[in-house]
């Protein structure tokens, strides 16, 4: 009891002097929620492909919850003295978590579609190539560095999400509608929540600074929550990974 006691009052003193850490608490939960329920899913699975897609998304939300907690009691936090902006607290914790958790992402859509194993490569170092060099940027000193390196992060991720909307979306042209279906849908979540990654960066504390670290850690927190969570809800309660016997019945049809 005394025990508990004290976490709450530790939780309550960390987010009175970071209070964007409650975000970050609410970011720990969902992911471990989730990745509490991707676990349970797929507790029964036995096919090995079925077993692939699940294995890789429960680790996609382990991840990024074990990375929102260290944000959360600030071992993933560090302070750069930026000419022009003073000292502006970096959550490098966010590019450790997103440099395993993004390639695993664009994993589960690359087995979806079937691709090549060289194709998988070349997207996967690619991502690799973006993460790092935003956090080249997040560390940087001087302004016009870290803008440098936003842009080739950016035209990086453009690349990564044209590579997706052309060579994997030709790929699955020849499957069956299920895959079609549920690869078009992760294809567009992906597509327009990982756009507004940068734009966040760009007008947050570690761009800008439009933004305080309070409105961008929220707003990191949601897109990550629907990148990783929402994402493997749609993969995982799909026909196309489940099988005729897991997916919804389709409405029945008056027999003749």
């Amino acid at each position: 009891m005394l025990g508990g006691m004290e976490a709450v009052i530790q939780a309550g003193g960390i987010i009175g002097e970071r209070p964007e850490a409650i975000w970050l608490a609410l970011g720990t939960a969902i992911m471990l929620l989730g990745t509490v329920y991707f676990v349970a899913k797929g507790w029964g699975v036995k096919d090995p492909q079925q077993q692939e897609y699940f294995v890789i998304t429960t680790m996609i939300t382990g991840i990024a919850a074990a990375a929102y907690l260290s944000m959360f009691f600030g071992f993933g936090l560090t302070e750069v003295e930026v000419a022009g902006r003073g000292a502006l607290d970096i959550y490098w914790a966010r590019y450790a978590d997103w440099l395993f958790t993004t390639p695993l992402l664009l994993l589960d859509l690359a087995l979806l579609a079937n691709a090549s194993r060289i194709e998988t490569s070349a997207l996967i170092i690619l991502d690799g190539f973006m993460i790092v060099t935003g956090l080249v940027g997040a560390l940087s000193k001087q302004m016009t560095f870290r803008y440098t390196w936003w842009f080739i992060s950016t035209v990086s991720m453009i690349l990564v999400l044209y590579f997706l909307y052309s060579v994997l979306t030709a790929r699955v042209q020849e499957m069956g509608d299920d895959v079609k279906g549920t690869f078009t849908a992760l294809r567009n979540l992906t597509l327009v929540l990982w756009s507004l990654y940068p734009v966040l960066w760009i007008v947050g504390t570690e761009g800008a600074g439009i933004v305080n670290l309070y409105i961008e850690t929220l707003g990191f927190m949601v897109l990550d929550v629907l990148a990783k969570v929402g994402f493997g809800m749609v993969l995982l309660r799909s026909r196309a990974i489940l099988g005729d016997a897991d997916a919804p019945e389709p409405s029945a049809e008056p027999a003749d």
